[in-house]
């Protein structure tokens, strides 16, 4: 049955550009209407090489929906070789030109050898969202890119992967705090997105030895495609690990996995458990003192953070979930495995979730909770006013984020968890200032 979607927080696959954009040196070449590309094509940043609002595009009108638009692509892209320096440029599919049977295909084959690589994506808006947009973008840099056969292992080398870039305004410094956890662990990353990677880093993929995603579903399908192309196992770990506790599940998770010595993962699991206490120390009496926040919680964002902050303000901070509402279209074949790991956490504590993208209905429901004490909202810019109806505390960490920018700051990790600290108890100190 069809949802009616209001307050939407991702856009059409085709925004999937952002994906392209986020790697170094690799440019998304549009064969779209231009109405679309400038709709897609308005995110907060790139991979800092070109401007994101700067990309070719077919700009397709009635005359190619008529006649086709397959000698403007083709123009499009010889004159994209041409002028800008990349070095790899990705073909994307919007719906119109899907709908009228555009060979794209055939068109990218035109330029197998061409100077730079050109490769294809179909990223229709009417098969899915950016979310899967971006897990057809790295199949097709995997499949179309890559060669086909492994190459020499590396015993030490991790592809990493994780949320969407761009989509996730925390991505880049959450890829680098997920990237120094596993360093810290004698591994070495593998990772394509932002400063100092790019295509280098996709020419290494067939090296390394493990492939790990950090996400509840989003680049599952990728991974996968990459785990058998290559014969490298992958680990799925769903949850982004925020503080001390789950960070410490994912380090032994990939200790184990990447066979490092337990006497190792251990000793560094050590270290900076023990520093993450020390600041949880110096502020105990401002957390147990601090009366005015209910120890009841409602989130309302992606599977991304809807399933790792719950996981972290019940594990870590002994709080306790009222609501929990995810946002980002999850396709049913996810929803069963993501439910169950909402089950998994401390104390006996089980959460309750739902799926839905219509945000009226979640805001209502959350109205009808007595929380005993004004709430903390986990979720977007879309949540203020419910936060300022209710007189709740708002934490703003999901899409769309308006009020706030985002460069490299990071939740993820032990120091991710001390940031999304700050950012709750902050809240409540603005209350008491006023």
């Amino acid at each position: 049955m069809a949802q009616l979607h209001d307050q939407p927080r991702y856009a059409c696959a085709l925004g999937a550009m952002q994906t392209v954009q986020s790697i170094p040196r690799a440019i998304p070449v549009l064969h779209s209407g231009p109405g679309c590309a400038i709709k897609v094509g308005s995110g907060p940043g790139s991979s800092g090489t070109f401007s994101p609002n700067i990309f070719p595009c077919t700009s397709v009108s009635e005359k190619e929906v008529v006649f086709g638009g397959m000698d403007k692509l083709r123009a499009t892209i010889a004159n994209a070789l041409k002028v800008i320096d990349a070095d790899l440029f990705v073909v994307l599919t919007g719906c119109t030109q899907e709908l009228i049977g555009d060979d794209a295909a055939a068109v990218v084959e035109e330029f197998a050898d061409a100077e730079k690589p050109v490769i294809l994506a179909n990223t229709p808006g009417f098969k899915g969202s950016n979310y899967e947009g971006h897990d057809w973008v790295l199949r097709a840099i995997f499949d179309s890119y890559l060669p086909p056969l492994p190459q020499k292992k590396d015993p030490l080398l991790v592809n990493l992967f994780s949320s969407p870039p761009q989509q996730d305004p925390f991505w880049l410094g959450n890829l680098r705090a997920l990237e120094a956890l596993v360093s810290s662990l004698g591994l070495k990353p593998n990772t394509l997105f932002g400063f100092g990677r790019g295509v280098k880093n996709i020419d290494l993929i067939p090296q390394a030895s493990y492939n790990i995603l950090v996400s509840p579903w989003a680049g599952l399908d990728s991974a996968r495609f990459l785990e058998q192309k290559y014969g490298a196992p992958l680990l799925h770990y769903p949850v982004l690990p925020i503080g001390a506790f789950e960070s410490s599940q994912f380090l032994r998770a990939v200790g184990d996995f990447c066979h490092v010595a337990s006497k190792v993962t251990e000793t560094v699991i050590a270290q900076k458990e023990a520093e993450y206490y020390y600041y949880i120390e110096r502020f105990a009496d401002e957390f147990l003192e601090q009366r005015i926040m209910s120890r009841r919680f409602a989130c309302v964002a992606d599977a991304h953070y809807a399933l790792s902050v719950t996981k972290f303000l019940v594990n870590d901070l002994g709080l306790f979930p009222a609501a929990v509402f995810i946002m980002d279209g999850t396709p049913e074949r996810f929803r069963q495995g993501l439910t169950d790991e909402f089950q998994r956490l401390n104390y006996g504590v089980t959460s309750p979730v739902e799926f839905t993208v219509n945000a009226k209905e979640a805001h209502d429901k959350i109205r009808a909770i007595s929380f005993g004490g004004f709430p903390l909202i986990v979720g977007t810019s879309w949540e203020r006013r419910l936060a300022n109806e209710i007189g709740g505390f708002l934490v703003t960490l999901s899409n769309p984020l308006v009020e706030r920018i985002v460069m490299n700051r990071h939740i993820a990790g032990f120091s991710g968890g001390l940031h999304l600290i700050e950012d709750i108890y902050t809240t409540s100190r603005e209350r008491l200032a006023l």
